[in-house]
């Protein structure tokens, strides 16, 4: 799941970004309004966390923008990250469409939880907390561990990625430019074979038979079997 992380803080947006990544997330940063605009113009980001105070305009207009404007990506979900603390401006966050506020200072626990439930909001799965299950597959997304039919699978963190992001989106076609977009970083190159290199490995460890089906020349296709 690809993350914007902006905040103009770059120490904070440094560390979040790191400790985002550690959690197995794609995080991007953008430190100024400017550049997350720039960003959200060229790609659709699972969530979006939205510092207010930026230091070229104010993060609260951006999220009502990516909510009426087309050229913007809106992303599936978007979280307020602010020292605003009064509840005026938190109810102008939340009408101006984010789906939820946390207030610095946070302890880092406390986001990836939120961030985690923000990302199964609405997701068609059968899990509760912090687990997601789908047919034979479960992963918990606290511990990041994931189980086929009772075996836990030793993915890496790129693997857990990949599946989680399959698993989110069961029976949809994924081209591999969705899964760069969604699963890698900005500073991934698109022209390299990274996505079919982890694609094989990630099947491979899910073993038979085969969840992943490769559709040529359109995509992947996660198929559940009951």
């Amino acid at each position: 799941m690809r993350i914007l992380l902006i905040e103009d803080d770059p120490d904070l947006s440094e560390l979040l970004g790191l400790g985002l990544r550690n959690e197995s997330y794609a995080v991007d940063l953008a430190t100024t309004y400017a550049y997350a605009e720039e960003l959200l113009r060229v790609t659709a980001y699972d969530l979006a966390c939205f510092d207010l105070g930026l230091p070229d305009g104010d993060g609260l207009e951006l999220i009502r923008r990516v909510a009426r404007e087309p050229q913007l990506h809106r992303p599936r979900r978007s979280l307020v990250l602010t020292a605003r603390d009064a509840v005026a401006s938190r109810v102008a966050g939340l009408d101006a469409g984010a789906d939820d506020y946390l207030v610095k200072p946070f302890h880092f626990e406390e986001l990836v939880a939120r961030v985690r439930a923000l990302l199964r909001r609405g997701d068609s799965d059968d899990g509760h907390g912090s687990t997601l299950i789908l047919g034979e597959l479960t992963l918990d997304l606290a511990t990041r561990r994931a189980w086929r039919a009772g075996v836990e699978l030793r993915l890496t963190d790129r693997e857990f990625s990949l599946l989680r992001y399959f698993m989110h989106h069961p029976g949809e076609v994924l081209s591999a430019e969705n899964l760069l977009e969604h699963v890698w970083d900005a500073h991934a190159n698109p022209f390299t074979a990274s996505v079919r290199v982890i694609l094989s490995r990630l099947r491979r460890k899910l073993g038979e038979p085969a969840l992943i089906v490769t559709l040529t020349k359109v995509g992947y296709q996660l198929k559940v079997h009951p």
